[in-house]
């Protein structure tokens, strides 16, 4: 049998109390919960339960590298979810929470939960609405999503939300039309300088007393501001290449014959050999005789 979803009226304080305790009973056993906020309704789910995340991407038709933000009730509730909170964003946020103002911070270590791809991060708002405040006050922080399917603009009421969303969700609360159609504006502070990674409800210009300025890939100029672009010049007509002649067949050369060293001249009695020294005339046959020799046969 398929599951009946609920739908409580919000602005009759009759039934306010009985659909935030049908609603905190569904977010405990794993359900999706439909709520207003002070932007447009939202998917709400455990944020500390795996399965009811799941459920929630999946109603909505997304995958893991588009985690939900997370809902809180007070602002002291961002100690416990993030890490490395500087002195300007606890300014900030004192200024501007409740509000919709959802910040990107480091995430706590010690968290036991799978929003999805986050990359070590969280994103946390404090929204600006009574009745979601007071289901958050009941259940603590909830992953919340716009209530809508992928492709298709966010329910600005109860009526929309239902239409798009139907029995995937158990607990739908009807506050009445949304405040506004426009999204929180997104502050991203686990950079060296925090940046606005989406426009939306806070401008640009509150934000920038705290020098958060936008991202460069946001960052749109106006018009005027531009440099002209400079006209480019006409190419010129490429000449036509005249084909290649071919290469007349030379004839293979002689190899030459190393030149041969010349003699050195003699002069003289001595002669001088290749590498220039002087040598002595080798002697007669006949000086070469011991005198003793030809002595000895002239007395014989």
């Amino acid at each position: 049998m398929a599951p009946v979803s609920s739908r409580f009226s919000c602005t009759d304080d009759a039934t306010l109390d009985e659909g935030l305790a049908a609603a905190k009973s569904a977010l405990a056993a794993g359900e999706l919960v439909v709520l207003p906020t002070d932007t447009v309704y939202g998917l709400a789910a455990d944020a500390f339960e795996p399965a009811a995340v799941r459920r929630l991407l999946e109603a909505k038709g997304r995958d893991r590298d588009m985690p939900p933000p997370v809902l809180v009730a007070s602002p002291t509730t961002l100690d416990a979810l993030a890490t490395d909170i500087p002195s300007y964003l606890r300014d900030m946020i004192s200024e501007l929470w409740p509000g919709p103002l959802t910040v990107i911070c480091h995430q706590q270590p010690s968290l036991s939960w799978d929003l999805g791809d986050t990359r070590e991060t969280v994103a946390v708002r404090m929204p600006d609405n009574p009745y979601a405040l007071a289901l958050l006050k009941q259940t603590g922080p909830l992953a919340v999503s716009s209530a809508n399917t992928s492709g298709e603009p966010a329910a600005e009421d109860i009526e929309a939300a239902e239409l798009m969303l139907g029995d995937a969700v158990a607990v739908y609360l009807d506050g009445g039309p949304a405040a506004g159609a426009v999204p929180s504006t997104i502050v991203d502070v686990t950079g060296r300088t925090p940046r606005i990674a989406r426009e939306g409800a806070v401008p640009a210009s509150v934000l920038a007393e705290y020098h958060i300025a936008l991202a460069p890939k946001l960052c749109r100029r106006p018009t005027s501001c531009r440099r002209p672009r400079r006209p480019q010049r006409p190419r010129r007509p490429q000449r036509p290449k005249r084909p290649r002649m071919p290469k007349r067949s030379r004839r293979p050369r002689r190899s030459r014959r190393p030149r041969r060293s010349r003699r050195p001249k003699r002069s003289g009695r001595t002669t001088r050999s290749i590498q220039g020294r002087a040598r002595p005339r080798r002697a007669s046959a006949e000086r070469c005789v011991p005198t003793s020799w030809s002595s000895a046969s002239h007395s014989g």
